[in-house]
């Protein structure tokens, strides 16, 4: 039997959590120093999970499948392929670097990191099942300690952001599961079998396909998340702590993208092909929008959470080309948005610590008094408008690159986005960094060791894939081209 490090990857943090729930609440250190082992666990097995794969195969390897509801041929089934692998270091990187930036929250830490643990192994369980039902139960269990996780530790309006964010994720799961259950008695034999499911695709016919298409897209799109269903996002952000939005942003928003991937398109290739048009239409939508919005912005959290918006639009328009640049591209993206933005909130955090406001016209000036601080935001702020020599520009330009010969006219238009996010960025720099300093701040203290971990590996993951981005490529490439050979050839 193979070594189950899927498993240990998946549930590591349920050990943490039973480990925080065996100590007193005022202890609160030994709880930060419990969750911070459990992520940075998960993080170690990532790494070598990275290590042990078989990069020039595409398909699923570390496979776990057991049977566990064998009445309805449902089965404990885990695996991992170059669509999910970066997702999944994308998710134990990021829980372990906001793990450290939640040493800050203040009061009920004991429940605080016992639901944040519980998020990771949702998240961690979404990327890894390869079964319907289980891809299912992993998506809803994010649902609920996400919820608290606002509810409770959140801003002034926490209690509206959080019910938003329930209301709307629970109302796409329900179109989701519905369209889970459809596939299910369509099939031939009964199964929830992602892989099995995949083989079969070919016997759905078209008019089926555009219907579950449609549920699984609501699910999907939400999350993403995708206009006009965009709504929750800027106010969940705007609202959650800081570590809360990292990951809400850095590893939420890519599971709707996941799902493209790994469930719509090999299940569903000609829906997704009939489709592709109206999908790179609301690519292109979320590109000009979200950056128009994000200008509009004063609080720096509400730009960034709208700038999450229009990059998302990027990995739209790279799955609508249905091409292997575009859809790599896309996939490139989903990554790369995880560590800049991710980057981007940090920083709102250690700026909103200081000085307990967001409000970008009450700064300027802040370069020359913390110019640590002001460096490591021009490069992630940089690396968001997609400068040449960061991740962000790359994974961007093969969007385009892809879906160009196919849309032609929607990549033009989706390329003026690009002058708008640039402007925007800008003019936060401008707002935050230059100009004279307000009398507010002469006393601001300068970016800490602890900050500085959490940012700097972010920081150089946007430079090392900016500048050597095959390495991603090379990781990710052969099961993109497996799935758009697979999609394109049952399109024949």
């Amino acid at each position: 039997m193979n070594f189950p490090i899927l498993s240990l990857i998946a549930f590591t943090p349920i050990a943490g959590i039973l480990a925080v729930l065996a100590v007193p609440k005022k202890n609160e250190k030994l709880i930060r120093v419990i969750a911070t082992a459990a992520t940075g666990i998960a993080l170690l097995l990532g790494i070598g999970l990275m290590l042990a794969y078989n990069y020039r195969d595409g398909a699923m390897q570390f496979v776990e499948k057991y049977t566990w509801i064998k009445t309805f041929n449902i089965s404990y089934h885990l695996g991992v392929d170059g669509l999910s692998l970066s997702m999944v270091f994308l998710t134990v990187l990021l829980c372990f670097l906001a793990c450290i930036a939640s040493y800050r929250i203040e009061g009920r830490q004991k429940e605080y990191f016992v639901l944040y643990l519980l998020l990771e192994t949702g998240m961690l369980g979404t990327f890894l099942a390869l079964d319907l039902f289980l891809f299912y139960v992993f998506w809803e269990v994010v649902l609920v300690p996400m919820y608290f996780l606002i509810g409770i530790w959140g801003g002034p309006r926490k209690e509206y952001a959080a019910i938003k964010f329930f209301l709307y994720t629970l109302a796409g799961s329900v179109f989701m599961l519905l369209g889970f259950i459809a596939l299910y008695f369509t099939s031939n034999p009964h199964t929830f079998d992602i892989l099995e499911l995949q083989k079969g695709s070919g016997g759905f016919a078209i008019g089926f396909q555009q219907i579950v298409f449609m549920a699984l897209f609501l699910g999907f799109a939400i999350k993403v998340p995708i206009f006009p269903f965009h709504t929750w996002l800027p106010d969940a952000h705007v609202e959650a702590p800081t570590p809360i939005s990292v990951l809400l942003a850095g590893v939420l928003l890519k599971m709707g993208g996941y799902g493209f991937f790994r469930i719509s398109y090999p299940i569903l290739p000609e829906a997704a092909k009939w489709f592709a048009l109206p999908l790179a239409i609301l690519g292109v939508v979320n590109i000009i929008y979200g950056a128009f919005v994000a200008m509009a912005q004063i609080d720096f959290k509400k730009l960034v959470a709208y700038s999450s918006v229009s990059h998302m639009g990027f990995v739209l328009l790279g799955l609508a080309s249905m091409t292997a640049t575009g859809m790599n591209g896309a996939l490139f993206q989903m990554f790369n948005h995880g560590t800049i933005t991710g980057g981007m909130f940090l920083l709102v955090g250690v700026l909103y610590d200081r000085t307990h406001t967001r409000d970008l016209k009450s700064f300027g000036g802040l370069g020359a008094q913390i110019p640590v601080y002001a460096g490591l935001l021009t490069v992630f702020t940089m690396g968001s408008l997609g400068l040449p020599g960061l991740s962000g520009f790359v994974s961007e330009f093969l969007s385009l690159l892809g879906t160009f010969p196919v849309f032609q006219v929607i990549t033009i238009i989706a390329v003026s986005g690009i002058v708008v996010t640039a402007a925007y960025h800008l003019m936060l720099l401008q707002r935050v960094l230059l100009g004279p300093l307000n009398v507010r701040w002469k006393d601001i203290t300068e970016i800490n060791r602890r900050e500085l971990v959490t940012l700097v590996p972010l920081m150089a993951i946007t430079l090392f894939l900016g500048l050597y981005p095959i390495s991603m490529l090379y990781l990710q490439g052969p099961s993109v081209a497996m799935l758009v050979e697979k999609v394109k050839g049952l399109l024949v």
